[in-house]
């Protein structure tokens, strides 16, 4: 069973960058065939797919996020991150790290999420 937990600080002031990390136990991100996904959820709205980490490293952006998103992994952590920049408000959301089979919404496991708050 693939277990996923977001960490991160849950309140970031506008201009500044977010940064959250994805732990993952009971499989290897490294394993073919996977998408490490970043999803978020703003108050009131659908789900929203960020972008994602492959199993090789490669690394797929929202073209609506692209610009101010950034994806990495530690391999030795079996850890992937987000880091979005030039917050704003607009950007207040509860985040989900994920595994999925493609680039989108859907997933296969994910984690429980993490409310992020854009405010000064």
């Amino acid at each position: 069973q693939v277990q996923l937990q977001e960490s991160g600080p849950g309140l970031v002031k506008p201009s500044q960058t977010l940064s959250l990390t994805c732990t993952v136990s009971g499989g290897s991100i490294r394993t073919g065939g996977y998408y490490w996904s970043w999803i978020r959820q703003p108050p009131g709205k659908g789900l929203e797919w960020m972008g994602a980490i492959g199993s090789s490293g490669s690394t797929y952006y929202s073209p609506s996020l692209k610009s101010r998103t950034s994806i990495s992994r530690d391999t030795s952590k079996n850890q992937f991150t987000l880091q979005l920049s030039s917050v704003t408000p607009e950007d207040t959301a509860v985040y989900y790290c994920a595994r999925a089979k493609g680039r989108g919404v859907l997933y296969e496991y994910r984690g429980q999420g993490t409310q992020v708050t854009v405010s000064s």
